[in-house]
């Protein structure tokens, strides 16, 4: 019986012990579910091939669900200590930059979303602008804001979509955009701005449903404007929220730095 007793603690010493593995196991499922937004990607890009604007901003939405929550959960879990050999962050500026810059950028040039010649352009503009942002060691604020236009060309093609802008006016908001990534407006993060943050996440669960709400409403071809009147100015009603907050922020004095 000691025998046992004392291989089970040199067991434990060695970073084996159950409560250890646990620890590495839930590090690693938070990993996979980073992951798996490639998945999301690869899907939004066969809607994108068989000409389906719609099913691929909503499967660029699941992306984007899947980036909101897996920061908050590696933090939860720990994940550089218990699993410190793969590098999460890394993962998911991969990932990002597949969904957030890479397909849109397609999608806009498939769909004619810009001028017609301008497609390969302001594709071409957003993928080049958007390394600055992914590459630029101060991307954010020290109370946790975008420092610059995050790159979020996701966002911007399902503003295009349910505001049905036309071509130069989306290509005017492209080329302003791409200006901004360089520039150190503050562009706020729902989940990691401790500013009015129960407020913020109220606000982005009543964006997020009015946004789903908007795309699959316009399945029958159908404005989102007109298929849904009261959610559509709902929608805008919390996208002037997260603009106000952001410029509010910008002009205030600087504040120090925050802990997520």
């Amino acid at each position: 019986m000691p025998i046992m007793s004392d291989a089970r603690t040199e067991h434990e010493k060695a970073g084996h012990s159950p409560p250890q593995r646990a620890r590495v196991a839930a590090a690693w499922a938070v990993h996979a579910f980073t992951a798996s937004g490639v998945v999301t990607g690869l899907l939004a890009i066969a809607a994108l091939i068989a000409g389906d604007l719609r099913l691929a901003l909503l499967w660029l939405g699941a992306a984007l669900i899947i980036d909101g929550f897996d920061g908050p959960m590696a933090r939860k879990v720990r994940v550089t200590e218990y699993a410190p050999r793969f590098d999460g962050a890394v993962l998911d500026l991969v990932i990002d930059y597949l969904t957030y810059t890479v397909i849109p950028a397609l999608l806009i040039y498939r769909f004619g979303l810009v001028p017609d010649g301008w497609g390969i352009p302001a594709a071409a503009y957003i993928m080049t602008t958007s390394l600055y942002c992914f590459g630029n060691r101060e991307m954010k604020t020290a109370d946790n804001y975008f420092s610059g236009f995050p790159a979020t060309w996701n966002l911007v093609v399902l503003y295009f979509y349910i505001a049905g802008s036309g071509p130069w006016l989306n290509l005017a908001v492209i080329a302003a955009l791409g200006i901004l990534t360089f520039v150190p407006l503050k562009f706020i993060h729902p989940f990691r701005v401790k500013t009015l943050r129960p407020l913020t996440l109220a606000v982005t669960a009543l964006w997020a449903g009015a946004t789903f709400w908007l795309v699959v409403a316009s399945a029958a071809a159908t404005p989102p404007l007109a298929a849904a009147p009261a959610v559509f100015w709902t929608w805008v009603a919390a996208s002037l929220y997260f603009l106000g907050l952001c410029v509010w922020r910008t002009a205030a004095p600087a504040k120090p730095a925050e802990k997520p």
